[in-house]
């Protein structure tokens, strides 16, 4: 039974097709994977199928009485808000189902009998509902699914709005759990997740008798959980059955074949071509010459799929640091109240060390500290001697009306334009990119002008905040490498053990020091 049908999808921004003439169907039951290059219009997709976006062209047809639940990676929690009352929220329809029952018995007192019966008719039906879907044991299911995320060790009575990354996809991820929707929606859920909960939501994903649709670049996630894959490129969605390396396999061999089939089909052009040229203005040869153009006339011409710019990340490098790259001494991190034990840390020129633990912990918090953007509560940082620094944040901070261009530009005036779209070229992005808004970019392109940013300022010690977030299978690969490749030193905050175990020099479990847990 299909659930979702999609026919004809035509959508664009500007003059930049995403899609063009594609079709897609979701069967009962059927886990799928989305993928695709950065910028291919995976999560505008998404945005149209569940009618947050209207596309140009095309029809999207939902099968009757479905509850989509969608994880956005753009989603916005609001001030105020705790963790409890979000979650809460998941069963609003039920909480006013509630309200009304108790106005039927307000209305009771007053009503004459007939208008009774009715009241008490409609009373039941809504009791009825209430305990179907157990309405009055949603305080436990919000602590069970609290316990289960990790969230009870904050607080559920919390501020939304003071959380980490990781903390606020959980507390969203937990919303969509309690929903119970026939068919999930997730964008990129393992982003600012911890190794524990990607775990924990492999099992469940595994475990999950409903659709769902999964936009991810963590391939090992990604190839564990799914059984369909619908690959987008070049405005097309083509459906491969099998997980990530079935479709990888396959897709290989398709490509191979029709690079195949084009060379031989360019050099049967070629040679009919030339025997036009040479034959045509020749009386005997001259229809011989005529039934060759007009098979070159009816001939489908094969065309190649132009290959998308490969990223190039090569950081320039300053002059060597002094010995000691920091010095920490009983530092203790945090803002109203310790996340931290004292800490004694020190990080020598060379050492490449990669900061691990669970979500919330104050792994960004300590990196922060250790560059002076956040005050220790105790305790001092000594910073070594010709440190040249380059950060990679969270998160885009800084005006996204800006296009990318604007962007490089207010980071280095003294590029001319040519060397602007030169070095975001060298990041991957097409020149329709280029001169787009920051704003309408995907996350992984947003993430490329940041590292354009970085890699083109020179630096001896890279302080990079969860810098694989959004990126690419390929921009994954290079960043890798060009890191592997980094002379200098690397502090860097990630929960992918495949990206950073060739290159790290040493691991600090902040479990061992942090007072969350």
């Amino acid at each position: 039974m299909s659930i979702l049908n999609v026919s004809n999808l035509t959508h664009g921004f500007g003059d930049r097709a995403i899609f063009n003439n594609v079709s897609f169907r979701l069967l009962k039951g059927e886990h799928i994977g989305l993928v695709g290059a950065n910028g291919e219009g995976k999560s505008t997709f998404l945005n149209i199928v569940t009618g947050k976006l209207m596309p140009d062209e095309g029809n999207i047809e939902w099968a009757k009485n479905v509850r989509v639940g969608y994880l956005d990676q753009h989603s916005v929690l609001k001030k105020g808000m705790t963790i409890r009352q979000v979650l809460k929220s998941a069963f609003s329809y039920l909480y006013e189902l509630e309200a009304k029952m108790n106005s039927l018995c307000n209305q009771m007192a007053d009503a004459d009998p007939d208008a009774l019966m009715i009241i008490m008719e409609e009373f039941g039906t809504i009791q009825d509902v209430l305990d179907n879907n157990n309405f009055y044991v949603i305080d436990s299911k919000v602590e069970e699914i609290g316990r289960a995320l990790g969230l009870d060790a904050i607080g559920l009575d919390q501020d939304v709005t003071e959380l980490s990354g990781g903390q606020r996809t959980k507390v969203l991820l937990g919303k969509l759990l309690l929903e119970k929707p026939d068919i999930l929606l997730l964008d990129e859920p393992t982003n600012y997740l911890d190794t524990v909960h990607i775990e924990w939501l492999k099992r469940y994903l595994l475990d999950y008798e409903n659709a769902f649709i999964l936009i991810s670049h963590d391939i090992p996630f990604i190839n564990s959980v799914i059984n369909i894959v619908y690959h987008m490129e070049n405005a097309e969605l083509n459906r491969y059955v099998g997980n990530y390396d079935k479709f990888l396999e396959v897709y290989e061999v398709k490509k191979a074949q029709l690079e195949s089939a084009y060379k031989k089909q360019q050099q049967e052009i070629n040679e009919l071509q030339d025997f036009v040229a040479r034959n045509k203005a020749r009386v005997s040869t001259r229809n011989m010459a005529m039934s060759r153009q007009k098979k070159l006339d009816k001939m489908d011409v094969i065309e190649l799929a132009k290959e998308k710019p490969k990223p190039e990340f090569n950081f320039k490098e300053a002059r060597a640091a002094g010995r000691f790259i920091f010095q920490t001494e009983h530092l203790v991190i945090g803002y109203d109240e310790p996340l931290s034990k004292p800490l004694t840390l020190t990080m020598e020129r060379g050492d490449k060390i990669v900061l691990k633990g669970a979500n919330g912990i104050g792994k960004t918090t300590l990196l922060k500290s250790i560059i002076g953007l956040i005050p220790p509560i105790e305790g001092k940082v000594t910073l070594g001697d010709y440190l040249y620094q380059g950060y990679f944040e969270q998160e885009m901070s800084g005006a996204k009306n800006n296009t990318c261009i604007e962007e490089i530009w207010r980071d280095f005036p003294s590029f001319t334009q040519y060397e602007v779209r030169s070095a975001l070229a060298k990041c991957g992005l097409t020149t329709k990119h280029i001169e787009s808004m920051v704003r309408v970019l995907s996350g992984g392109e947003q993430a490329k002008v940041r590292l354009c940013k970085l890699i083109n300022r020179e630096s001896n010690v890279l302080l990079l905040d969860e810098p694989t977030n959004h990126l690419d299978v390929d921009a994954k690969a290079e960043l890798k490498r060009a890191l592997t490749e980094y002379k200098g030193s690397i502090l860097l905050i990630c929960h992918e053990p495949d990206f950073y175990e060739d290159f790290a020099t040493k691991v600090w479990d902040c479990t061992d020091w942090s007072t969350r847990i």
